[in-house]
């Protein structure tokens, strides 16, 4: 199945509202884990940036279980930082420790000129040019900076998209059953993913699937 692109951004305040208040912990739960993972089970510390952040619900799970991160969370959509505010303002001792950031990728500048940590969840799929994310790793990386994206990867019919659909989204509002159909036809395989990271010089990093739905890209920088 060809890939079909989407919109880049969720701007729209009903569709940022949908995903706020979706039921996401298990893949966000995942996400955590992979990570704590690739850091041997030792707790986690140092500037973390978080490409594509959201509601910045990863976010606020990473800075509570690890008190030693400084985030900064990036994402282009007003309306999803939006969310990602009223979230933090209900978590006070969080604050200074995660920065919401409205930018669009690329960025040429960002607070810290490196990162010890890049995390990404549900990003790539949405860009029409995968290699914007790819080399704003590289620019904002230095030797052993740990990398960790986790995405959707796409299915292999239209149909199978559909049933990915009702499995995991049966009881969410139609917009946003709506949304993870059209996202996961918009969705890298694997083997494009790994073509993408040869080309921006990474790789060295690992590609593979951790579910039926879900690709995660992993490792640290040269």
């Amino acid at each position: 199945m060809q890939r079909i692109p989407e919109p880049e951004l969720m701007d729209d305040h009903e569709q940022a509202q949908a995903y706020a208040a979706a039921d996401f912990e298990a893949a966000n739960a995942s996400f955590v884990e992979q990570l704590e993972a690739l850091y041997g089970g030792v707790a986690l510390a140092g500037r973390v940036l978080d490409l594509g952040c959201g509601p910045a619900d990863i976010c606020i799970r990473l800075a509570n279980r690890h008190p030693a991160l400084d985030i900064h969370a990036l994402d282009g959509s007003e309306a999803m930082l939006a969310c990602a505010r009223e979230r933090l303002n209900r978590e006070p001792a969080l604050a200074g420790r995660i920065r919401l950031l409205h930018e669009r990728l690329p960025v040429r500048m960002l607070p810290a000129m490196a990162y010890d940590l890049i995390i990404s969840n549900s990003l790539l799929h949405h860009l029409h040019d995968p290699a914007v994310l790819w080399d704003t790793v590289r620019r904002f990386s230095h030797p052993g900076t740990r990398l960790l994206v986790m995405d959707l990867f796409r299915p292999d019919s239209p149909q199978v998209a559909r049933e990915t659909v009702e499995r995991y989204s049966a009881s969410e509002p139609q917009v946003l059953k709506t949304d993870f159909y059209n996202s996961l036809l918009a969705a890298f395989t694997p083997a494009e993913v790994s073509a993408q990271l040869a080309t921006a010089g990474l790789a060295g990093l690992t590609v593979r699937t951790i579910s039926d739905r879900h690709l995660l890209v992993s490792g640290q920088t040269g």
